[in-house]
């Protein structure tokens, strides 16, 4: 692994040697001459890794660590300071540092201590996906790999919050698959999976980025449409289930059968709760069913 090393002690004729050495070592490396000029570099190339001393003019090697730590949290401070200077292990640690070394050193021993951060940086970005990963996972269906029922009112507590502050509009969908019961008990649940697959990918295929889907439980989807208003939400809803009535399934090789959905949608109102906010888009969906199936109904607050 390749790192950027920022380099900071006010000796010109030692930074230009660690500098090359590091260089020669096939990392990139570039010098601060104190820690006010690399609080400057850092705020234009953010290092992996800051080698700083610890006495210099100014604001010390230790000032300079605990800034780092406090507003580059990602870049790992190692710390130098000569043999005779009272400064300790546990000064630099304290301070946030990842390491301490004591001048004058030899290149093999500063080598070897790059090394072992750089794997300590590889070890916290992995950590770091692999937390990420989790978190995803924990928020994903992960059958249609649109979000989750959790996350959904999570999320449409924040946009509603969002619409509280800011009175921009807001609009829900709530749609179920028709008959999907009927098609699950003759084709097999299997088939059913592929249907409810197909409709979350076809559900992505029609909205924006702003815009947020999840399988809210069994054949039921939702999706969150921020500064959107209930006309503009109508279009997209029947979108999304145009789209879907295109689609064909073949669940015995031979026949080729159209699914389709029913559709609800409502804008927030300034009175709503969560509750009737989504309520109100779950009776527009039951019209759409009442009213024959493969429908859109829209409805407003009282």
């Amino acid at each position: 692994m390749t790192v950027s090393i920022l380099v900071v002690d006010d000796d010109v004729a030692l930074n230009n040697t660690i500098i090359a050495f590091l260089e020669r070592s096939g990392h990139k490396a570039f010098m601060a001459i104190s820690a006010e000029k690399a609080m400057e570099e850092l705020s234009i190339s953010l290092p992996d890794i800051v080698l700083t001393d610890i006495s210099m003019a100014g604001m010390s090697g230790l000032e300079l660590t605990r800034y780092i730590k406090q507003h580059y949290p990602s870049t790992e401070v190692m710390v130098m300071t000569g043999l005779g200077q009272d400064y300790s292990y546990e000064n630099a640690i304290t301070s946030g540092a990842i390491d301490f070394i004591f001048k004058p050193f030899g290149f093999k021993e500063l080598n070897l201590r790059i090394k072992r951060v750089i794997n300590e940086i590889q070890l916290k970005r992995e950590n770091a996906r692999m937390v990420k990963h989790l978190e995803a996972l924990a928020i994903t269906d992960y059958l249609t790999g649109l979000y989750n029922s959790r996350h959904f009112h999570q999320q449409l507590e924040n946009e509603m919050e969002r619409h509280a502050r800011y009175s921009h509009p807001l609009s829900l969908l709530l749609f179920d698959i028709d008959y999907f019961k009927k098609y699950n008990d003759t084709w097999g649940h299997q088939e059913g999976d592929r249907v409810l697959t197909a409709l979350g990918g076809a559900t992505r295929d029609c909205l924006r980025s702003m815009d947020t889907a999840y399988r809210y439980g069994g054949e039921e989807f939702t999706v969150i449409l921020p500064e959107t208003t209930l006309r503009k939400a109508c279009v997209v809803g029947d979108r999304i289930r145009k789209t879907f009535a295109d689609y064909e399934f073949s669940p015995d090789g031979k026949n080729h059968i159209s699914v389709t959905i029913s559709v609800g949608v409502t804008q927030l109102s300034s009175d709503d709760t969560l509750e009737t906010f989504v309520k109100r888009a779950d009776m527009a969906m039951f019209q759409s069913k009442k009213a024959g199936r493969n429908k859109l109904t829209s409805l407003t607050a009282p």
